[in-house]
């Protein structure tokens, strides 16, 4: 149980102690306890500058977790929800396999290929679901080892 008393720079080593967070989502956890913006603002730029906080440090973190299971438009999506600029996430997801993670996830749900139409289309939504582009999608579905020509998808 937290102490009332409790400075706010204590509350943000405190939340940072036990993960990652970005510059928004501190902002969030902190601002209940600030006096104002510009106090929550001067500590959230000196935890940076400490190197206590950092929204790269995040990202990879976030997507060595996360890209194991969802697709790299997901992982992007939820990144950009949580504040962190394109930038990072372009940088942070340049190496992303979106194919090896889509068949993993594919072989752990279906194994196998499915009979018909309706079975096709019900893993494809799957992997949709997931964050994967359709360029992918039809790879794993088909079976195909090689990359697409066109990864705009993915």
């Amino acid at each position: 149980m937290e102490k009332p008393g409790k400075s706010l720079k204590a509350r943000a080593v405190d939340l940072l102690s036990r993960r990652e967070y970005t510059r928004l989502e501190l902002r969030r956890r902190l601002s209940p306890f600030a006096e104002s913006a510009e106090e929550v603002d001067a500590l959230l730029d000196e935890l940076a500058a400490s190197r206590w906080q950092s929204d790269a440090r995040f990202a990879e973190q976030f997507a060595d977790s996360r890209s194991r299971k969802y697709g790299s438009r997901r992982v992007a999506m939820e990144m950009r929800e949580r504040g962190v600029d394109s930038d990072t996430i372009k940088q942070t997801l340049s190496g992303h396999n979106d194919l090896a993670a889509a068949r993993s996830q594919w072989l752990r749900k279906f194994g196998q290929p499915a009979s018909d139409a309706a079975g096709r289309a019900k893993q494809m939504r799957f992997l949709a679901s997931r964050g994967f582009g359709m360029d992918i999608i039809r790879q794993v579905i088909k079976g195909s080892d090689e990359w697409p020509d066109d990864d705009s998808d993915s």
